[in-house]
């Protein structure tokens, strides 16, 4: 094959060795528009893990960079006053330059003419003369703007600024550092890059980059390859502590908003995207030069093992596309957690240093007691500190709800109730209740069950707006408190197709009555505002609402409903609220509106605030915003909800995101059953 390569970076470097190595008789040409000793940037990152890929496929390649690079396995987290290590990680770095001088040589050992100072303008001029041409020009890809009909990109800024910086400081792990500025948090991600220099990223959120001074700095004009040094002269003064007397210096570093492009397809014809072109992930997971050297093995791959230049441009694509959307799911929801990280300098230095560790969600507690048991036990003994000081897995540590004394973190909470006759619960609700009891859940939640004949969520939906319902109930309420230390919690709702035109007055008394049956045994009301229930149609139009009123008015009835059941529930027993707020804005862009919904039902009297999940990797997103955004300095819990593994509890609730958890269903057999015992049951009250 005739192969042309456009973009000299390591992406297309590496790509060309392997090609050539697989396939001795391609014809391989890689044009590159700047001078070979021509590079921006400072220091690339590698996982062992991704050093020992690029060994196997080419051990030339990494015999060449062995000698450069700087290597490390812990994670230093500087914040308050505080240093609080991680270690067990296992990376190296290069500088950029060195890594393309080795892929250079390699290069030109293999006999590939790289030619220099040469930009391509006519892709399609080339793409005529050549069997596959292979666009790796970067994230500004003008390959991937030719042909934005074809490949259908998207690029999303990010809403800090970031400048990327070098220094003479020789630092011994990677590091990280939190620096108060006027307007929040300055962030310092750092790490060494050879044996004598180190790499210093520089990131601000709009508000405190403008209120730092930044603003009018960078409004000078730079010339091309020119550094922004007003800029940098500041940040060494805010950064003095940190810099030690070292000196901070720059390399076309300026002020920048980091793109995440994604398309819909990498291939166009004969044309195919690699690297950034094609993907970007967030400098904040490090995986940048390791994604774009995987497609280039990738990529390499196919064309020795597929018949045509096609069917190998369709592999690569087919091979690569879960592993690069894995790590940009990753890279959104570390993006997303710096861009925030102004919502967790609350946290105390423990918690925000297993807060950060474990953002992308790729990190769990799990993984990181393999890594470093030591961390993870002295997390947990600040964790036991707050509870009763008895030190286990956070997941099985107590908490206190409102005035309610829960065993563990652990909630279950059926999505759909098992059908009933006449909305009476049976043996159905007795088995599935009473065996998350007895599987080891600290709370356990019903699944829907309505407050009027008229408003139940399915044919033979359960209720509590008869006596012989309330009955039923009592038969399952009194199981669980009988055998196990759980308690339980009613989800209250009207889920009729007619509850928008029922009269106001006759709604709250419907979900007053069912909140007074309730009060006989349960030891939680739960009032559902979520999914497709009627209260969520009242909050959110987009759920169903009738209107486009304002977020106040559309309040009113939601917090008259919540007024009528506070009014007959017991003043010692919690109210929580259910809502679904990745249904209502599913890209993560309501949280002002469901933080203000959340304080206001707090400021009623609501105890908890349980948080459905959506789609997206990090679950648990929306309970971390409500619990680091509207939680901060409220009394309300927040339950995380959502496809959550008993195993994801440990992390969730040690990193502050959420207090509770809502998992998958538990067995008997559980591994994390707690003990069993028989608290006091609720006596001489009535049910129906």
């Amino acid at each position: 094959m005739r192969i042309a390569v456009i973009g000299g970076g390591p992406g297309g470097l590496y790509f060309s060795a392997l090609a050539r190595q697989l396939g001795p008789a391609h014809e391989i040409t890689v044009w590159e528009r700047n001078a070979p000793d021509e590079t921006f940037g400072f220091g690339v990152v590698l996982s062992d893990q991704a050093l020992g890929a690029i060994e196997h496929a080419d051990p030339a390649v990494v015999s060449g960079m062995r000698p450069l690079l700087a290597r490390w396995d812990d994670i230093d987290v500087h914040y308050r006053g505080t240093t609080f290590t991680a270690g067990g990680n296992g990376f190296a770095a290069m500088s950029r330059a060195g890594l393309l001088m080795t892929l250079q040589r390699r290069c030109a050992q293999l006999g590939i003419p790289v030619r220099y100072g040469t930009e391509i303008t006519d892709v399609d001029a080339l793409a005529a003369d050549h069997d596959v041409v292979v666009a790796a020009d970067g994230a500004n890809s003008l390959i991937r703007e030719r042909h934005a009909e074809a490949f259908r990109p998207t690029v999303r800024t990010g809403t800090c600024r970031y400048i990327w910086l070098g220094t003479d400081l020789e630092l011994d792990a990677f590091k990280f550092y939190v620096v108060d500025t006027p307007g929040g948090a300055l962030q310092v991600h750092a790490y060494p890059d050879s044996r004598h220099a180190s790499t210093l990223i520089v990131e601000l959120s709009e508000q405190a980059w403008r209120a730092a001074g930044f603003a009018d700095t960078a409004a000078a004009p730079l010339a091309p390859g020119e550094s922004d040094e007003r800029s940098i002269g500041i940040i060494a003064e805010l950064c003095k502590d940190i810099l030690d007397g070292h000196k901070l210096y720059g390399n076309s570093s300026r002020w920048l908003r980091f793109p995440t492009v994604r398309c819909e397809t990498w291939r166009h014809r004969n044309v195919v995207l690699i690297g950034d072109a094609a993907h970007t992930a967030h400098f904040s997971i490090g995986s940048g030069t390791k994604i774009a050297m995987e497609d280039a093995l990738s990529l390499a791959k196919s064309l020795r093992e597929q018949p045509n230049a096609q069917a190998a441009l369709a592999a690569y694509e087919t091979e690569r596309r879960p592993a690069v959307g894995s790590l940009q799911r990753a890279a959104q929801a570390s993006r997303e957690w710096f861009e925030s990280v102004d919502h967790y300098t609350h946290q105390e230095p423990q918690q925000f240093a297993v807060n950060l560790l474990t953002r992308s969600r790729r990190v769990s507690y799990a993984s990181l007691r393999r890594r470093d048991p030591e961390f993870v036990d002295r997390a947990e003994q600040w964790f036991a500190g707050a509870a009763d000081g008895r030190v286990r897995p956070p997941m099985l540590q107590p908490f206190t709800l409102g005035r309610l004394d829960l065993v563990n973190r652990v909630v279950v909470s059926p999505g759909a109730m098992s059908p009933t006759r006449d909305g009476v619960p049976g043996d159905l609700q007795l088995v599935s209740l009473g065996g998350a009891a007895l599987g080891g859940a600290g709370l356990v939640l019903t699944g829907p069950v309505s407050v009027s004949a008229s408003g139940t969520a399915a044919p033979g939906g359960a209720g509590l707006y008869t006596g012989e319902q309330a009955v039923g109930w009592r038969r399952v309420v009194d199981f669980v408190h009988a055998h196990s230390p759980a308690k339980i919690g009613v989800r209250l709702g009207y889920y009729g197709p007619d509850g928008a035109t029922r009269p106001p007055g006759e709604l709250r008394r419907a979900f007053a009555a069912a909140a007074r049956r309730a009060a006989a045994g349960f030891d939680l009301l739960e009032l559902d505002c979520a999914d497709d229930g009627l209260l969520a149609s009242l909050l959110f139009p987009a759920a169903g609402g009738r209107d486009g009123s304002s977020l106040r008015k559309r309040l009113h009835h939601s917090l008259e409903v919540f007024g009528a059941i506070r009014a007959e529930w017991p003043a010692e027993r919690p109210v929580s609220l259910r809502i679904s707020p990745a249904r209502w804005y599913p890209d993560g862009d309501g949280v002002d509106v469901v933080a203000e919904i959340a304080n206001e039902f707090a400021a009623r009297g609501a105890a908890a605030v349980h948080v459905l999940a959506g789609a997206r990797a990090d679950r648990d997103v929306y309970a971390d915003r409500i619990r680091n955004q509207a939680g901060r300095g409220s009394e309300f819990a927040v339950i995380a909800a959502g496809s959550i593994s008993a195993a994801d509890v440990n992390t969730i609730v040690l990193a502050g995101r959420a207090d509770l958890c809502v998992v998958d269903q538990p067995t008997v057999h559980s591994p994390w059953l707690s003990p069993r015992g028989a608290p006091d049951r609720p006596t001489s009250q009535e049910w129906s």
